[in-house]
């Protein structure tokens, strides 16, 4: 009931401001609409009706992924081209997302930001949380998203929030806090914290891109600062008030392992081999090709040693104890076809399957975005064997999945829990493609202070030359990259692991798509039709309306589809109703960084929708009532710093 009254209360305030604040352009809403009228709209046509049909049809994949996003942002390009006698596009501008500014600036941030994280920087920024908050779960909240918020200022927030993941989780373990109430701000931090200045994140890189080319108003770095700090100091109250209370802990803080967090006691059992077991003589390998998909063997013990995965090639022999992982129908059954001996009494536990001796643990390995296991199921990418690991269950959000593991299809977020030896755990945090968590890790971080100041003075030495104009901004991150790669900071091959290149064909396709939609007068058309519905009204109340808008939208699909799909539609409206189009601009570009109520809308909401075992509606339900606080302030933000 405390929870509803303070949301009620801060909503009916927020009510009252947006009210006060818009009885200004009240006398404006008759203009408006004659203004609407006075100006040609755009009558429908063929060039406009083929690209909303492309639009939707975007729109349609993107929401359904049958192909990868970047692959599907690479053929629009190759669209706009084959009907360029409708959407006007030319070779060249069908190309230019390739060699867009924004495109190259955002590539060389993604390996400016590994160099970073190589140096240990954030590694030492977080230990220092754990230092200051202890258990106080309210100071871990402020610590971890005043950090996390601050460091997404300038570099890429997708890695910042790969690279406390971890730290989050240990903290909330070690202090007996349930993870879930943590990731949810860690994730909120980064989108807020990328409002800070124009590196903040791709979406304000592409924003800037679009306004110089319809407006000839680029972003500087630090253009919205005033702005974004508004938005960041508002978003952190609101998490460590109303949103905290309304984040559910779905994660248990009082499990004493993994085995026990994953639910996966039952089905995991251990048999063993009678003397007269027709299995004798057999390889494990041979006996899982015959078992099919419900039953895997996790470990074999055999005169007090632990072996596990490769055991394709081990031969079965009598008295051997095999660990499975089925459900306890499926043992049954196996045992009694095979001749082997069911011990319920013994219970498996993760102290059971690990052995400090040879470095075996159980670790959960989270699907970054940019994993090539996304879309794609254990064995596809033959993974176990790959990598001599056991898989013992795999986390979607608020779901635990124990049977036919192996052909589950994987999506960024997912938790893999696995059983697996030290050399392989070692390869896998030095791979990209996966995000490390031990229970209970002790391992203490190598920082050399020489690397993180060097990394971070790189970092500081593109905001300082990019703002004072010295150098345009795409040149003073790749001239970043080449002092990272000349320092040793990161290494020649790292480059290009390190880059996000879906987001890079998704700008590529983008950009063009843009061109495409001002050219033909799509978005002039659009925004009159929006107009006719709501151009009455004050333009304060129509920025807010493009505000949330373009949130909603950016629940759905991509921020920087959005963006580019937003911006033309809002400067037309705004040239329509004779408003300021740089505040559209602007209104635009912040809700495309505020996708709060949704797991898909943002990279960041995904990586930690597993690690906290979220369901949808938890960011429906923490994410909704931000939206909201967002579409009332931002507009009048704006309508103070920029006027409309």
């Amino acid at each position: 009931m405390l929870i509803k009254n303070n949301y009620l209360t801060a909503v009916f305030i927020l009510l009252i401001l947006l009210f006060v604040f818009s009885q200004p352009y009240c006398a404006q809403a008759q203009k408006n609409q004659s203004n609407i009228n006075i100006k040609n709209a755009p009558t429908f046509n063929q060039e406009i009706l083929i690209i909303i049909v492309l639009i939707f049809l975007l729109l349609v994949l993107f929401i359904w992924e049958p192909l990868p996003i970047g692959v599907i942002s690479l053929c629009i390009p190759v669209v706009l081209i084959i009907f360029n006698f409708w959407t006007k596009v030319s070779v060249e501008d069908a190309l230019s997302g390739f060699s867009n500014s924004a495109t190259i600036t955002v590539m060389a941030m993604f390996v400016i930001s590994r160099g970073i994280q190589n140096s240990g920087a954030m590694q030492f920024l977080g230990n220092k949380i754990i230092k200051y908050t202890g258990d106080n779960e309210k100071k871990q909240v402020i610590a971890i998203s005043g950090l996390t918020g601050i460091i997404a200022g300038f570099i890429n927030n997708t890695p910042t929030v790969a690279t406390f993941i971890p730290m989050v989780t240990d903290l909330a373990r070690k202090t007996k806090v349930s993870p879930s109430k943590l990731l949810i701000p860690l994730s909120y931090a980064a989108m807020l914290g990328g409002t800070l200045t124009l590196l903040g994140t791709s979406t304000n890189l592409l924003g800037s891109q679009v306004s110089a080319r319809l407006i000839n108003h680029p972003f500087s770095m630090f253009e919205f600062t005033k702005l974004g700090i508004v938005v960041f100091v508002v978003g952190i109250l609101y998490l460590i008030t109303i949103g905290h209370r309304l984040i559910p802990e779905r994660i248990r803080h009082d499990l004493k392992d993994y085995i026990e967090e994953y639910e996966i006691e039952k089905y995991l059992t251990e048999i063993k081999i009678a003397e007269n077991s027709p299995l004798i003589g057999q390889d494990i390998g041979e006996l899982l090709s015959n078992k099919g998909k419900n039953l895997d063997i996790i470990q074999l013990n055999r005169n007090n040693e632990k072996y596990m995965e490769p055991l394709e090639l081990k031969t079965i022999r009598p008295n051997d104890h095999l660990v499975i992982r089925a459900d306890y129908e499926t043992v049954l059954e196996f045992a009694k076809i095979n001749g082997v001996i069911i011990l319920p009494e013994i219970k498996i536990s993760q102290a059971q399957l690990e052995n400090e001796i040879t470095g075996q643990k159980v670790i959960e390995l989270v699907i970054p975005d940019n994993s090539f296991l996304k879309g794609r199921t254990i064995n596809n990418v033959n993974f176990l064997n790959r990598y001599d690991a056991s898989l013992l269950a795999i986390r979607h959000g608020g779901e635990i999945a124990h049977t036919d593991i192996k052909n589950f299809y994987l999506r960024e977020g997912d938790v893999l829990l696995l059983l697996a030896a030290e050399n392989t755990i070692e390869r896998l945090k030095e791979n990209q493609n996966f995000i490390i968590r031990e229970r209970d890790e002790t391992e203490t971080i190598a920082y050399k202070p020489s690397d993180i100041i060097l990394s971070v003075g790189i970092a500081f030495s593109i905001i300082i030359l990019a703002s004072l104009k010295i150098l345009p901004i795409p040149i003073a991150t790749l001239a970043g990259v080449a002092a990272m790669v000349i320092l040793k900071l990161i290494n020649p091959q790292e480059i290009y692991d390190s880059i996000n290149w879906e987001v890079i064909f998704l700008l590529a396709g983008l950009i063009p798509l843009g061109v495409a939609i001002e050219q033909t007068g799509t978005a002039k058309f659009i925004a009159n039709q929006i107009l006719n519905i709501a151009g009455f009204l004050p333009d304060i109340i129509v920025l807010a309306i493009f505000y949330y808008m373009t949130t909603l939208l950016t629940d759905i699909i991509s921020n920087n589809a959005t963006v580019v799909l937003m911006i033309p539609v809002a400067i037309n409206a705004a040239d329509q109703i004779g408003a300021n189009p740089f505040a559209f601009v602007l209104a635009v570009t912040f809700a495309a960084s505020a996708s709060f109520a949704s797991p898909v809308g943002y990279q960041t909401n995904l990586m930690v929708y597993g690690p906290g075992g979220y369901k949808f509606r938890d960011y429906v339900l923490v994410g909704a009532p931000l939206e909201i606080i967002m579409a009332v302030i931002v507009p009048i933000a704006i309508s103070i710093f920029w006027g409309l």
